[in-house]
């Protein structure tokens, strides 16, 4: 009986109670006032919250994927504002692309949400310009009326629609021609039939 007391106390390699403890010593420096460059460091506010947030996300029932206020209150982290709670695990979850962004950006940010709303602005940024030149790649095609049940045309005026139409979508000429030619030579239905 022992043992399974112990190993439901067991949290993906760290005891309820360490984490306990970490989450108290991080309600006590709230607080504090700190910049980014410390609480982002290893030993950092952000980067203790947010590891613990994320082993506490673990440990939470699968169906549900949040951290229950409960659990929140039991690890003495629920007097930490929501936005920061959200920010610090958001930050623990990309850190890579975090450290990266911050370590090519001339300027300094001053809190997570900065970081985060900078970040955001700059994958919007690398994004548009790809959707703008794949616009301007497109070929453009006038579309023009249709002769249906008009006076009929002539071969030429065919020619010289499909020729613009080839040309605008990049249609191979001669693959076409060898299209219409095996159109042309192909038994109808009624051929087949007699």
């Amino acid at each position: 009986m022992a043992n399974s007391t112990k190993s439901q106390t067991k949290v993906v390699g760290t005891t309820i109670d360490a984490m306990v403890k970490e989450g108290k010593a991080l309600a006590t420096i709230w607080k504090q006032t700190n910049s980014l460059k410390d609480t982002t460091k290893a030993s950092g506010f952000d980067t203790r919250l947010g590891k613990l947030l994320q082993q506490l996300k673990a440990s939470a029932p699968v169906d549900s994927g949040q951290i229950s206020r409960q659990t929140l209150t039991t690890h003495g982290v629920h007097i930490i504002d929501r936005r920061r709670r959200s920010e610090a695990l958001w930050f623990v979850e990309n850190e890579v692309e975090c450290r990266d962004f911050i370590a090519k950006s001339k300027k300094g940010f001053t809190s997570l949400t900065a970081l985060q709303a900078s970040m955001r602005k700059a994958s919007k940024e690398a994004e548009a310009p790809t959707t703008k030149v794949e616009e301007v790649e497109a070929p453009t095609t006038k579309v023009e009326p249709s002769n249906v049940g008009q006076s009929p045309v002539s071969k030429q005026v065919v020619f010289d629609k499909l020729v613009k139409v080839c040309d605008a979508n990049g249609i191979d000429m001669l693959e076409l021609a060898e299209m219409i030619i095996d159109h042309s030579t192909a038994p109808t239905v009624t051929e087949v039939a007699a």
